[in-house]
């Protein structure tokens, strides 16, 4: 049995019922047992939980999927996989992302590997996506970062209000937009905290998308972690990893 497989199978031995993702398809069961993924990506699945997250946001093959801030392509991978010859898969990312990637986004794509995916590199007031094409789009771990600015690190202001309006545009009727972040506490500064802590309030986030073309569908338990109390950064060590992460599904009306 492969590395990926004994993950796999970890994962349906353990207990279901922790707030969707329950129901896994033979799809996303076979994107996440892939033996073509890396080593690099297994080792996270414990954590992130794949399998649970493509089945709370109803990925199915054939779709056309838009993996912004695809960051090192952990998702991209799986949803390459799981589309299948007829969908497709936008990984977009920035400069800045690239290198704190590592160097797995460049051993991503050699030699063409990841046949159904295209690679868009562009900052986020740049992104153009085609009219009423995608069935789904995920943003993991990202939502964050349009809080602030960070020049000197080649990190470029975000306007995620033109943002929402360019994934309105692009998504179909229905289309789920799955959005998971970093659990931050009410109050306080929120840029402070999103640049400090790589944190986000969930009800900022739900107050953000409360007037635009989508609605908040559903949420999920399975990544939280209550023994995180969203003080320390994101990086340290006694928490990276780890932390507590909010999983929205909003639908795009």
């Amino acid at each position: 049995m492969s590395c990926s497989s004994v993950v796999f199978s970890l994962f349906l031995m353990s207990p279901c019922g922790q707030g969707g993702g329950e129901d896994v398809s033979d799809a996303i069961a076979a994107a996440v047992s892939n033996p073509q993924r890396p080593v690099e990506d297994i080792g996270k699945d414990a954590d992130r939980k794949p399998a649970q997250v493509l089945s709370f946001y109803e990925i199915k093959p054939g779709m056309s999927v838009l993996d912004l801030f695809s960051g090192g392509g952990y998702y991209t991978e799986m949803l390459n996989s799981l589309v299948g010859e007829n969908g497709k898969v936008l990984a977009h990312t920035n400069e800045a992302y690239i290198p704190f990637s590592g160097e797995i986004y460049q051993k991503r794509y050699v030699d063409g590997r990841l046949e159904q995916t295209t690679a868009i590199i562009t900052e986020a007031d740049d992104l153009e996506l085609e009219e009423n094409s995608l069935d789904a789009a995920i943003l993991v771990l990202t939502w964050h970062d349009f809080l602030f600015a960070d020049p000197e690190n080649g990190w470029q202001n975000i306007n995620e209000v033109l943002l929402i309006d360019k994934l309105c545009a692009a998504m179909k009727p229905g289309a789920v937009l799955g959005l998971i972040d970093h659990v931050a506490n009410g109050g306080g500064n929120p840029v402070q905290i999103a640049k400090q802590l790589h944190r986000v309030d969930p009800q900022m986030v739900k107050d953000t998308f409360a007037t635009s073309c989508f609605k908040l569908e559903a949420e999920a338990s399975f990544l939280s972690n209550r023994n995180d109390d969203h003080t320390l950064a994101i990086f340290d060590k006694s928490i990276r990893g780890k932390t507590d992460r909010f999983v929205f599904k909003l639908i795009r009306k």
